[in-house]
């Protein structure tokens, strides 16, 4: 599977050498004291939950990083349908590279199958509509990219990777501005100083707001928050494709389907990363 665009070399350098700094420092004492420094071994990602893939390129990654000279045969792909009993991948080399890296390899695995299930799940809830479910900026502080990069995995999109690539202008921006016409105005003037061609996406809390933020015939998204399905039905023939439509809150299982029936173009889902469940993974010898 191709890697998203924010899945660079720096990001995974800086990723993997911090969380293996965290973990090791100076030393993996454990493995050091008990397993013969040239012992070979191989060893086998066994997988314990139904679950869609997710890590197997990062694993590789973080194996390769530390040991180069581990073998790693991948049996499963990023992205596959995989079932409890299943073997996602062999890892064969140095034991103590193998056991050292064991746990940050499962770490990062375990939680980005769950994300890459629920983003999956919410997906398919939506299928046969114009609807995409995106996530949000509501990860773990140094652990984004590998979520992101998990719903990416489990055929959801990623909305903005941060603060730098997009502009959101949220209530609280907005209010701080002086109202929606301001604080489009003011950012509208701000892009064009530094000549930064960034999308502008402007947050609604009713169908007076929605009209304000088409009035500037400046924004390409508008969010429609926390809105009944009627107000959001009414949002989107009111903006007739002017813009591009938003639905964020209240997004379950239950209700994401009739969401995307009103005809909005996105919904973003925080829970798809947060309320993900850690799906159960382990590495055993064999």
């Amino acid at each position: 599977m191709k890697r998203p665009s924010y899945v660079t070399p720096e990001r995974l350098y800086h990723f993997i050498s911090q969380a293996i700094k965290e973990d090791v420092e100076d030393g993996d004492h454990s493995t050091l004291a008990s397993v013969p420094k040239e012992l070979q071994q191989r060893a086998q990602l066994l997988i314990k939950d139904d679950c869609i893939l997710a890590g197997v390129d990062l694993a590789q990654e973080i194996f390769h990083f530390y040991d180069k000279n581990l073998y790693i045969k991948e049996l499963k792909k990023d992205g596959e349908e995989v079932k409890k009993g299943e073997i996602a991948f062999i890892v064969e080399g140095t034991a103590r590279s193998i056991l050292t890296m064991e746990r940050l390899v499962l770490n990062c695995m375990q939680r980005m199958s769950g994300i890459a299930t629920r983003a999956r799940e919410m997906a398919e809830l939506v299928k046969g509509t114009h609807t995409q479910i995106l996530d949000t900026r509501k990860t773990t502080p140094n652990f984004r990219m590998c979520e992101k990069w998990a719903v990416y995995i489990g055929g959801a999109s990623n909305h903005r990777y941060g603060l730098f690539d997009m502009i959101m202008l949220k209530d609280n921006h907005n209010d701080y501005a002086g109202g929606i016409s301001q604080s489009v105005k003011s950012t509208v003037e701000y892009l064009k100083k530094l000549d930064k061609p960034l999308k502008i996406e402007v947050e609604t809390r009713n169908l007076k707001e929605v009209q304000e933020a088409l009035d500037t015939q400046a924004v390409d998204i508008i969010m429609l928050d926390n809105m009944s399905l009627e107000d959001m039905e009414k949002a989107v023939r009111l903006i007739d494709g002017k813009a591009k439509t938003e639905a964020s809150g209240n997004v379950t299982e239950k209700t994401v389907k009739k969401i995307a029936e009103t005809g909005v173009d996105f919904i973003s889902s925080g829970a798809i990363i947060y309320s993900a469940k850690n799906m159960d993974l382990s590495l055993k010898a064999f």
